[in-house]
């Protein structure tokens, strides 16, 4: 591969924070393992994570098209592929599209129950792009996205409606609490763009004093119901040790940021969250196999 093709490479992984996937497919991997006690097939393997993987991949190359021009005016985010020229917005475009139908196809793969739900997921998995232009708990709409993904990863492994299922609703709203927090802190660098172009995320509408200490309160529901997800799913010490070092890691992120000194955020963003996320799928795991 030459210099060119490697370089064009890198604009699209970056367009789609590929890193990034270390947020949601833990979570989802964690909740795979749970519901088939440790074993799941290679098969079922494969498709969870190329769900997850396509659908994160549809939702932020749109993402990165609905924002082309709000990304152009905002100096932090001027250098991003689309409004630098290095990608056109169009062909972002066409890789929503893209990754979408595969998303679609692998739920189907998946199955009924899967490929039912696989629109309407995918649906808000996209609008949430437009949420920032509508309502401040726009935060709120990108936790649950990314909350959706270990329920989804449970019912492909399931497939059964039944109590069970109250074991990953509480590991996916405790997703949704802890993305929804981490998401109101990383906008506070936006803050006084937000209010200038009228857009409503949480710093723009409270302050960013006000808006870490929602945060900080999404974030110890967070704990709390990973906790919940624990006893529900009847995991161990190793778990609930997990559990207590991802508390330390969310109070280590919150240390780390002051309303008016956002120097550390790409640390407490990238760093404290992408640990967390995968010292809790290594305790589920070390639960699962070593208990």
């Amino acid at each position: 591969m030459n210099g060119g093709a490697l370089s064009q490479l890198r604009d699209y992984g970056a367009l789609i924070k590929l890193s990034h996937s270390v947020f949601a497919l833990p979570f989802a991997l964690l909740s795979l393992l749970v519901a088939t006690s440790g074993r799941p097939g290679l098969r079922l393997l494969l498709l969870v994570v190329a769900a997850v993987v396509a659908a994160r991949t549809a939702a932020m190359a749109y993402n990165r098209w609905a924002d082309r021009d709000l990304d152009a005016a905002n100096p932090r985010t001027a250098g991003r592929e689309i409004p630098r020229g290095a990608i056109p917005a169009r062909a972002a475009l066409l890789l929503a599209a893209g990754a979408g139908l595969v998303f679609l196809i692998v739920a189907w793969l998946l199955g009924p129950v899967c490929f039912l739900f696989a629109v309407p997921v995918l649906g808000w998995l996209l609008l949430y792009s437009h949420m920032k232009r509508c309502t401040s708990t726009c935060h709120l709409w990108l936790g649950i996205a990314l909350g959706l993904s270990p329920v989804a990863a449970w019912v492909a492994a399931d497939g059964a409606w039944s109590l069970r299922l109250l074991a990953p609703i509480a590991l996916g709203l405790a997703v949704s609490c802890w993305v929804a927090g981490f998401d109101v802190l990383y906008a506070c660098q936006d803050e006084a763009f937000d209010r200038a172009h009228g857009l409503r995320s949480l710093p723009a509408a409270l302050g960013a004093p006000r808006a870490m200490r929602v945060a900080q309160g999404l974030h110890v529901l967070a704990v709390l119901l990973f906790v919940a997800f624990g006893w529900l799913a009847r995991l161990g010490v190793f778990y609930h040790v997990g559990t207590v070092v991802a508390a330390v890691l969310l109070c280590w992120q919150h240390r780390l940021l002051r309303p008016h000194d956002l120097l550390r955020i790409h640390t407490a963003f990238f760093t404290a969250n992408g640990l967390l996320s995968f010292v809790m799928l290594a305790a589920g795991a070390a639960d699962l196999y070593l208990r």
